[in-house]
């Protein structure tokens, strides 16, 4: 194992393994098919990328999400290891390239999503690759139980026939036992040993809070706790306004969101890694490879879809191994909103075959055809001109994009189109006077040979790639060409890219999909309730209720989350501040924030006598968030 460990400290710089990982890395070299449930902050891309440096030929990785393929291919070219990720938005013949340097050009890894698997000509060059290990990444996909099934990922174990010696690896961050035996069937694995480590995370304190007013109390958190934080949200408006109102309280914060940028994602991601600003307010769109180890803090102010999503979120706190905290604030109305939010916008199979046969008459796509057809796409205009409820048709195209009946981009793009307005021999007289254009101006006219003649839309990356240059580099040399006249430059920015991936075909199309649409809402009904009882549980330890929804059983208490922590409070405490605060409301209503002012107690201190009071019936909530007698009001 000692060649394991030298390769850890030459490219990653670590002295040691992390637990489970030189184990996962034993079975891999030993030829052995593997599962390893690993939660998040493990340290899962290691043990696939470990033993495929130690052996020749290339890992091939399946994997769901774009921005931790991307994410994960930079970080091995940083280490000057050969990388290749085949995302969505590649056009064939840039494919065909991609391919060939993996079969000639002493490739180390190759990225791509399971809906490649599904291109014959794909999977052909694949089996001519010299592939030494195959990693399923977020392997929960597999299986119509886990939380993001994807019917692609059942094609993976098409390729046993073709590799039928070569280890398979599958790993996952959050499995529950159903998902785990049927990721090892639909898989195909043979006699796999599986790794799992505990989902226990001793050193986070999980913590529920019942409150009104989420401000104040993320105001107080984050005074408490200075050192790096994450607030998480439901949506991009949430991520600016929650933001702003930090600033205004005298917080550094910034946001992060899949609307942004990629620009201005990086830009807002790294004023928050090198701790310019204390607190990045997000959405689920951040987290997929981003591991800074003193994380203090994970605030969700909206209830989680499920465990699942909630446990990678809050576990990206204290990776550091000291204390650190996950904190979910509710109000009262939170369940009733999470209801609407999540379950009320299910599709039903009709409602996605009316959206789906819409969404092609809107793009003007005749019942047979549109594969391969690629389209810029507003999501509000589409749901304005059918009159759809936005948040039904956006959970009908994701579940399509899971299916591979689409593909939904839903990051920030910009369209750039350019034309020559100036003659060819002109264009060549400039780049005699210009020499350091050369090169993106040459990579631009051998890839678009009518450019000349036709307004082309440029692809950035492509460009940039056969320039031996960057992105930003193509993109300033345009702009001084369009100022010096050169070219006609348009640049048009997108809310997302749609690509249909098959036919149109109509009832037929969702008919086959059907029943995953089925089993979904199922899925998704039952894993709120999970969600729900998390919340609403008073008797359980926070983290018993977590390792129990993953099938893990645990008989002691943690003793540092919020249920454990009531529990050693001082009985005669808790009677003696109930008194004062109903002394209080006799007077006139209060809400939480004023009563602390006036008793000087702690927060939590409030909360909890204010849920003691609750829970027996003698006061209750009124609408704008203040606490009355319950007498008083009748």
């Amino acid at each position: 194992m000692q060649e394991a460990l030298d390769i850890l400290q030459k490219y990653w710089k670590y002295d040691q393994f992390r637990s489970l990982q030189k184990e996962i890395i034993d079975s891999v070299l030993s030829g052995q098919d593997t599962f390893a449930l690993m939660p998040t902050g493990g340290g899962k891309s290691l043990c696939f990328q470990v033993p495929a440096m130690m052996q020749e030929g290339i890992c091939l990785v399946i994997s769901p999400l774009v921005a931790l393929m991307k994410d994960q291919v930079a970080n091995l070219q940083k280490r000057d290891i050969k990388a290749i990720a085949m995302t969505g938005g590649i056009q064939s013949d840039e494919m065909i390239n991609l391919l060939d340097n993996c079969q000639f050009g002493n490739y180390k890894f190759l990225y791509l999503s399971p809906e490649r698997l599904q291109s014959d000509w794909i999977l052909e060059r694949i089996k001519n690759l010299p592939i030494s290990l195959i990693a399923i990444d977020e392997a929960h996909c597999v299986s119509q139980w886990g939380h993001d099934f994807r019917p692609a990922y059942l094609k993976i174990s098409q390729l046993k026939a073709h590799f039928p010696t070569i280890p398979f690896l599958a790993l996952t961050a959050s499995a529950t036992d159903r998902v785990q035996e049927d990721v090892i069937t639909q898989l195909r694995l043979e006699n796999p040993v599986i790794f799992q480590k505990s989902f226990a995370r001793e050193n986070i304190a999980y913590m529920v809070f019942a409150i009104e007013d989420k401000l104040f109390r993320i105001e107080q958190i984050l005074q408490k706790n200075p050192q790096p934080s994450i607030i998480y949200v439901r949506n991009r408006k949430s991520c600016l306004d929650v933001s702003s109102q930090l600033q205004s309280l005298g917080f550094k914060a910034t946001y992060y969101h899949g609307g942004l940028s990629s620009k201005e994602k990086d830009k807002n991601m790294q004023l928050w890694m090198n701790e310019e600003v204390q607190v990045i307010v997000a959405t689920n769109a951040f987290g997929m490879g981003i591991d800074k180890a003193n994380v203090k803090t994970v605030i969700h102010i909206q209830l989680p879809e499920n465990l699942e999503n909630y446990y990678q979120e809050a576990g990206r706190a204290g990776r550091n191994g000291e204390k650190a905290f996950a904190v979910l604030l509710t109000s009262p109305s939170d369940s009733l909103q999470a209801e609407g939010q999540f379950i009320a916008v299910l599709p039903d199979k009709n409602f996605l075959t009316t959206m789906y046969v819409k969404l092609c008459n809107y793009f003007q796509i005749a019942y047979g055809e549109g594969i391969d057809e690629q389209f810029s796409f507003n999501l509000n205009h589409f749901c304005a001109q059918y009159k759809f409820p936005i948040l039904k048709v956006y959970n009908a195209m994701q579940f399509l994009d899971r299916q591979g009946i689409l593909t939904l981009s839903q990051e920030f793009s910009e369209k750039v189109m350019v034309q020559f307005i100036i003659p060819s021999k002109e264009v060549i007289r400039y780049m005699s006077l210009n020499t350091s254009d050369e090169p993106i101006i040459l990579a631009l006219l051998r890839t678009y040979s009518g450019v000349h003649d036709v307004p082309a839309a440029l692809n950035l990356p492509l460009l940039a790639k056969k320039a031996n240059t960057t992105e930003n580099a193509v993109a300033q040399l345009l702009l001084k060409l369009k100022d010096k006249g050169v070219i006609d430059y348009q640049a048009k920015s997108n809310d997302a890219t749609l690509i249909f991936n098959e036919v149109r075909e109509d009832e037929r199309t969702i008919n086959r999909v059907s029943k995953y649409l089925e089993n979904q809402n199922k899925l998704k009904t039952e894993q709120l309730k999970s969600v729900l009882n998390y919340v609403n549980d008073k008797d359980t330890c926070k983290s018993r209720l977590i390792l129990n929804y993953f099938g893990e059983t645990k008989t002691e208490n943690c003793g540092i989350c919020s249920y454990c922590i009531q529990q050693t409070k001082p009985e005669t405490n808790t009677v003696s501040l109930a008194k004062k605060i109903l002394a209080l409301l006799k007077t006139e209503p209060l809400n939480s924030r004023e009563i602390q002012f006036l008793t000087k107690n702690s927060a939590d201190d409030i909360i909890f006598a204010l849920q003691q009071l609750l829970d027996h019936d003698v006061i209750i909530v009124k609408p704008n968030n203040q606490y009355t007698l319950k007498q008083i009001l009748k």
